[in-house]
């Protein structure tokens, strides 16, 4: 027996059905549709014209040759007669009849010894100079035309002229000045994407490991631990660009003897390899007293320093190698254009890398000194260490981050602490932005260290695993078109300014989808790992890594196909790439250019395609 259905049931149907009628409704609306636009005659004709232009891409020309011929004509007739002409019937020439007429009036306008199949336009040159278009001009095998045209409204007592222009090619075909512009610009618009997708790569590859859940669910840090690593990563940040802008400064003077540096750039990674192996060995038998581990961190900082030293070197070296045969390889001198763009490329982002590496090593270690301090230190010591930690800890990172509003929003002016710090904090307190952020976070701190239960571990992978998810999708919704606007005003009008914006995009969209394959992988081999008594680095090289590859590779190809899809929109803002030439051709109404820009596009995007699609199937 077949159920009857529910009223209420019907009833719900019923109301969905209205509310999506209603959504919809409201949708037509908002988005203005108007289907009675589309029956507008001017609207189809231009329509038409734009239709017929853009099927008639300019990829080929010849070279021509013009014949123009020109016959008086009043226009509305005038008492006087048109001035007879002197016609050499040997020679191509025009006649009209009647030779006068009234405005919009209708002239038959005949043509002879024309070249043959000749076509060409027939133009009203009013006393204004103005050219206006009557029709076209199609010559019969002998160069004979016959056109009826209606002449424009364009009164005048004066002489007016009709005049015909024929074209004749002559020579081979060859491509067009806007075929030649195009096949550039398309070149450009694949680099473009193919070093904004290698760039974002290599970013986004790290970074998705941070957003993996599977991976940072398991990151736990006791209270202590947890506020010495907010305490110390700031000093840490500040200590590796601090310690960065002392080899910088030290590069910079000894940089005029090319043989130190290239001896620096040598033996600096050895002696750095071999200092940080002696300062950090696997195992220690029996414990290093006290001037041992004094001596190993004055090695660390050593072996840091000349670390970045080399690096500096290195790319004070790329820079001069360029500067110096750039302009004598001839052809080749975007070769070593690319050294030095490489070395500014490495000079600009060693503070930044020692700067972080500064700050993870402080963090860790201070993630293991808490650590210790919990499992060795008795709940009273702890009862009270807890709450001070947290309340420097809360201090310090809400006065940092008031800093920050401070200089972005530029609330206050600094003022400083005292004389001696105003040199090693520029901007070191402000009355409202700085100490006031410290002292609500120091009672926030305070509060947490009160009210959490003991020394119970924080899932501190967890909060770093929302605020990385938060991160990538505040960048994943800003699109290119608007990240090209701020890099054009950063370095100029370009394809460099789309590559910055293509990269920014291209970190956070496959930050994220990294870290959602990261996510789907199989425990089996992760969990055989971590029974060995590896770390947490060591089971993502060992477990995770091998897993991810074929797909890491697949989203990468993937995404260079989107980027250089993208790169057609980011031209319109300035971004390069053959859509800054597409744009201005469509502003200029030249649609036969278009065209061409639009069909090598579409060209691209196809081989773009099944290359991608052959890399996918030989290598995932």
């Amino acid at each position: 027996m077949k159920k009857k259905r529910s009223p209420l049931r019907s009833i719900g149907i019923g109301l969905l059905a209205l509310l999506l009628l209603v959504i919809y409704a409201y949708g037509f609306q908002v988005t203005k549709v108007n289907v009675q636009e589309t029956k507008s005659e001017t609207r189809r004709t231009q329509l038409v014209r734009i239709i017929r232009a853009l099927a008639k891409p300019e990829f080929i020309e010849y070279d021509q040759e013009e014949l123009i011929e020109e016959t008086p004509i009043y226009t509305p007739c005038q008492e006087e007669a048109v001035p007879s002409q002197t016609i050499d019937t040997d020679a191509p020439y025009i006649i009209i009849s009647p030779t006068c007429a009234e405005p919009e009036g209708t002239v038959m306008v005949e043509g002879f010894n024309f070249w043959p199949d000749a076509e060409g336009e027939i133009y009203f040159i009013a006393t204004s100079g103005a050219q206006l278009g009557l029709a076209k001009l199609e010559a019969n095998p002998d160069g004979h035309f016959v056109k009826q045209l209606t002449l424009p409204d364009r009164p005048s007592e004066e002489l007016q002229i009709i005049r015909a222009i024929a074209h004749h090619n002559i020579g081979s075909p060859h491509f067009t000045n806007v075929a030649v512009a195009t096949w550039g610009k398309i070149i450009e618009t694949i680099f473009l994407a193919l070093l904004a997708t290698t760039f974002g790569t290599a970013i986004a590859v790290p970074l998705s490991f941070f957003a993996a859940r599977n991976l940072m669910k398991e990151l736990t840090n006791p209270f202590t631990g947890t506020a010495l690593t907010a305490i110390f990563t700031p000093f840490g940040i500040a200590a590796g660009a601090l310690l960065a802008v002392w080899a910088g400064n030290v590069s910079q003077a000894l940089i005029g003897n090319t043989l130190f540096a290239v001896i620096g750039v040598i033996l600096g990674p050895t002696i750095t390899f071999f200092g940080v192996r002696w300062a950090i060995p696997q195992a220690d038998e029996p414990a290093p007293n006290t001037t041992i581990r004094i001596s190993r961190v004055v090695v660390l900082l050593l072996s840091a320093f000349l670390a970045i030293l080399s690096l500096f070197f290195l790319s004070d070296l790329a820079i001069a190698f360029g500067n110096a045969f750039a302009g004598k390889a001839g052809s080749f001198g975007f070769l070593f254009s690319f050294f030095q763009d490489v070395g500014d490329i490495l000079a600009l982002v060693i503070t930044l890398l020692a700067a972080l590496a500064g700050g993870g090593i402080l963090a860790s270690l201070a993630g293991r000194l808490g650590l210790k301090l919990s499992e060795r230190a008795a709940p009273p010591v702890l009862e009270v260490l807890n709450p001070i930690l947290a309340t420097i800890a809360g201090a310090l990172l809400a006065a940092l981050l008031g800093t920050g509003v401070n200089w972005l929003y530029q609330i206050e002016e600094p003022i400083s602490l005292s004389a001696g710090f105003s040199g090693f904090l520029p901007v070191a307190g402000h009355a409202f932005t700085f100490w006031w952020p410290a002292a609500v976070g120091a009672v926030l701190g305070l509060a947490l260290a009160i009210f959490s239960r003991g020394n119970k571990p924080i899932p501190t992978g967890m909060v770093i695993y929302y605020v990385s998810r938060t991160i990538y999708n505040v960048m994943r919704s800003i699109e290119s078109l608007i990240m090209v606007i701020v890099f054009v005003v950063w370095v100029g009008i370009g394809p460099f300014a789309g590559v910055l914006a293509l990269a920014t995009h291209t970190i956070a969209a496959l930050a994220k989808l990294y870290s959602e394959q990261v996510e789907s992988i199989l425990e089996g081999p992760v969990e055989a790992v971590k029974a060995t008594g590896a770390n947490q680095i060591q089971t993502i090289i060992y477990a995770v890594i091998p897993q991810v590859v074929p797909p890491y590779i697949a989203f990468t190809i993937y995404r260079w196909d989107i980027n250089v899809r993208m790169s057609t929109i980011i031209g319109f803002a300035g971004g390069g790439g053959i859509g800054f030439l597409l744009i201005q051709n469509i502003r200029l109404l030249d649609y036969g250019a278009a065209s061409v820009q639009m069909i090598a596009i579409a060209i691209v995007v196809m081989a773009m395609d099944y290359v991608s699609a052959m890399i996918r199937e030989r290598i995932v």
